[in-house]
């Protein structure tokens, strides 16, 4: 059984792309800012340039996260009846959180980075007060809320329509209780990104809280190493789930365009079922410079690092082939970036894979071989999905036509996010360090590099949003304000 998207939710999901493609942009502002900086080819303030990093950061996962939620409740509202002013909820609350970010950040000056580590907030509070601290933890908090509620409402429905999260994962078809297909991909990787985001939400609203009653009363206190422990948790599964929302597109297009369907089997269920467990234990991989975490799980970190990059990825980039292969498929701008970004996800896996080892890990973490890895990831794979989803809705409900600037734009994108991802690993390779507003002569020109790279992937990405801006129309306009049940 399927259903008619409301026009409500179509307007709630365009007004999360505008915000996304808005926002995507200024982040790749900011961070052609910092390797300019360090590039020595313009001259910014400490002081800023670490609010920009912490901005940009926390920024850039924030809005990935919002484009990634816009592409699940779009594709899931065709299996479950959602009530699309859960959505607009979100929405409401994401912004008020992300100005309370903004006003902690550029109004009170703080800049501890998006990871926020106890007891680094609480001692910017002693330095520069605690307004900052207190206005960036709490618009987080608040960001994480709103999402909590939506992926509370969307387990709801999951239960209510598949039996429980444990048969939308398929357990009934890989314990053989049940043959054929089971539920759509879209409701499986849902069901994924449900317990894994919330998991993590929670894990960071315990140190966010932590951290906040520490500011209010210095004698409340954390142990920081479980405070980290928590931290990562939240950051890196809140993170990995951006591209496990946002491969709901590459199902649900490549599909349409090829006129094939993505059918979920035994095989598809175990990767995501596997998936869910890698991806809520691999972030012991960010502590393995920590002498003080017990051994047995570092080891967890790295060997589960090497095994998470294969079940969701090789099925669904081995899927992407075969569903295109010999299918006549007449490719559009949406479809070409969805099929690219499977290039883009398994291209930044293997840096991380290489950095998840031990021996690496104590030379490379702490240098640009991470950020190289996570832009590989992030820019080509979980941000090429949203622009082409961009496409795609306008396709489905507003107005587009293809012309010779997509191509263009494309080979430009991929072209210079490749350059970029090259330089930072390269830097890495030299052991330039990350998170540092200056560098040493000896850094300056993969910087540079960096630099001119980011303002072509800018330039790119101008295109992309240009283009969905004009075509763009009154998504939800149809009469139909009822979700109408299409046998």
């Amino acid at each position: 059984m399927e259903y008619v998207i409301k026009p409500l939710a179509k307007k709630a999901v365009m007004w999360h792309l505008i915000t996304t493609a808005i926002v995507i942009l200024l982040m790749m502002v900011f961070g052609v800012m910092m390797l300019l900086n360090q590039g020595e080819l313009i001259s910014i303030s400490p002081e800023l340039f670490y609010k920009i990093m912490t901005a940009h950061g926390i920024g850039m996962i924030g809005i990935a996260s919002l484009g990634g939620l816009a592409i699940m409740w779009y594709f899931l509202s065709k299996y479950l009846p959602l009530n699309p002013k859960v959505l607009v909820a979100n929405f409401i609350m994401f912004l008020l959180g992300v100005v309370s970010v903004l006003i902690g950040i550029f109004g009170f000056n703080f800049s501890d980075g998006w990871t926020f580590l106890y007891p680094l907030p609480s001692q910017s509070a002693q330095f520069g007060g605690p307004a900052g601290a207190l206005f960036f933890l709490s618009g987080i908090l608040l960001l994480g809320v709103g999402f909590l509620v939506i992926y509370g409402y969307v387990a709801y429905h999951l239960t209510r329509v598949y039996g429980g999260l444990h048969k939308s994962l398929g357990w009934d078809y890989i314990l053989g209780k049940k043959t054929g297909y089971g539920p759509p991909p879209a409701a499986v990787a849902s069901t994924m990104v449900v317990i894994c985001n919330s998991t993590a939400i929670l894990a960071g609203a315990v140190v966010i809280i932590a951290s906040i009653l520490n500011i209010l009363n210095p004698a409340i206190v954390i142990d920081p190493l479980l405070a980290k422990h928590l931290t990562y948790a939240f950051g890196h599964i809140f993170a990995n789930c951006t591209i496990y929302m946002a491969v709901i597109a590459v199902y649900e297009g490549l599909s349409k365009a090829t006129n094939r369907p993505w059918k979920s089997n035994k095989v598809f269920f175990i990767a995501w079922n596997f998936s869910t467990i890698f991806t809520l234990m691999i972030y012991t991989h960010h502590l393995l410079m920590d002498f003080a975490v017990p051994k047995w799980m570092l080891i967890v970190g790295q060997v589960f690092s090497y095994a998470n990059g294969l079940p969701v990825m090789v099925v669904t980039a081995y899927g992407a082939l075969l569903i295109v292969y010999r299918s006549g498929i007449k490719w559009k701008f949406w479809s070409l970036l969805f099929f690219l970004s499977m290039f883009g996800w398994l291209s930044g896996a293997i840096p991380a894979i290489i950095d998840a080892t031990i021996v690496v890990n104590h030379i490379m973490h702490n240098t640009k071989w991470v950020p190289g890895h996570f832009h590989m990831y992030m820019g080509m794979g979980v941000i090429t999905m949203i622009f082409g989803f961009m496409s795609y809705f306008n396709h489905q409900e507003g107005k587009v036509k293809e012309n010779s600037w997509d191509l263009f734009s494309i080979v430009l994108y991929f072209t210079f996010f490749l350059g970029l991802c090259g330089s930072f690993l390269y830097a890495g390779r030299i052991s330039v360090p990350r998170r540092w507003a200056e560098h040493l002569p000896e850094w300056v020109f993969s910087d540079q590099i960096g630099a001119f790279c980011g303002v072509l992937i800018i330039c790119a990405s101008l295109i992309f949003t240009i283009r969905f801006f004009m075509g763009i129309k009154s998504a939800g306009s149809q009469e139909n304000s009822d979700l109408t049940k299409i046998a």
